[in-house]
């Protein structure tokens, strides 16, 4: 009778996930798939005849000095941002936590960099540090600093990371918010009484209890980052002197202003490829540690019976 209640059911159930699945299909899938083929081809448009040439755009991209600088660009860029943004985050999220006048306003206030559209990030803030008229060097030199050009090719890359912080900082705050009021309130109050600081509950208590949500914000914020395009174009094209471009920036004038859709296909797959194989050995790692930092009790136990 189960049986037949779910053959039943079958077609209803397919009838929701179906619309789902061909809109995964059209959208995630059948572009990879189009990208992994064109790798393999040396194309100079989308609509242009394509001539199959192997595995040459695959040699070229890895022999090709601009793939490993861009690289090492990507992995400055994500990993700065990245952190800045789970320092920054977690100190806000713990101010956030604690009650005061005015919290549910000032928690409204930190959201708001993070609902504001990128083009608007960028124009603000291109006008504000611009190095002629921009506010904060209008600041910098009424304390005496002196004028400093934020988009040179020696700052660029601070002020991407920097403002991209600003930018999904707000993010790990929402997140480490909610999980630090999951945790009990009564293992801060025993401490307390244990005669345990802030930094002490901290690092005792609050790290240690939300270990898998930070886990999570550093993988997720990672992958978010290395894929980044928009803010670190539309504020630096890449630039000057290519500073700042990263393997997506590299990837985009690669294809749409130098034309290389072949070369630039091959590009996007070896970043994939180098993705997954950081995720793979990041889960591993954290595998391992997980592994070896467990109560061996059951080992303890066949111990015990044979002494």
């Amino acid at each position: 009778m189960e049986h037949f209640v779910r053959r039943r059911d079958l077609p209803f159930v397919l009838s929701f996930l179906l619309p789902g699945l061909l809109l995964v299909g059209v959208l995630t899938v059948l572009p990879v798939i189009l990208v992994v083929q064109y790798s393999f081809y040396e194309a100079k448009g989308f609509t242009s005849g394509a001539t199959f040439v192997g595995w040459e755009n695959y040699v070229g991209t890895i022999h090709d000095g601009t793939l490993w600088t861009a690289l090492g660009k990507t992995t400055l860029y994500a990993g700065g941002s990245v952190g800045l943004q789970m320092v920054v985050g977690i100190v806000i999220a713990l101010i956030l936590n604690e009650k005061f006048t005015g919290n549910q306003l000032v928690r409204g206030a930190a959201v708001v960099p993070y609902i504001l559209p990128v083009v608007v990030v960028t124009i603000g803030w291109q006008w504000i540090l611009d190095s002629d008229t921009g506010i904060f060097n209008d600041l910098l030199e009424f304390i005496g600093v002196g004028r400093i050009d934020f988009m040179s090719a020696d700052w660029a890359m601070l002020t991407s990371i920097v403002l991209s912080a600003w930018t999904w900082t707000p993010f790990v705050v929402l997140v480490f918010l909610s999980g630090l009021q999951t945790i009990p309130q009564e293992l801060y109050e025993s401490a307390t009484l244990d005669g345990a600081g802030p930094l002490r509950k901290l690092w005792s208590i609050t790290l240690p209890m939300l270990r898998g949500l930070i886990v999570t914000i550093l993988l997720l914020r990672g992958i978010w980052m290395f894929n980044k395009f928009d803010l670190i174009y539309l504020l630096t094209g890449g630039g000057p002197l290519g500073a700042t471009e990263t393997l997506p920036v590299n990837i985009y004038q690669t294809i749409f202003k130098d034309f290389d859709v072949g070369r630039g296909a091959a590009l996007a797959v070896v970043t994939f490829v180098i993705m997954i194989i950081v995720m793979a050995i990041y889960l591993r790692l954290l595998g391992d540690r997980d592994a070896s930092s467990r109560p061996r009790g059951r080992r303890q136990s066949k111990l015990d019976v044979k002494s």
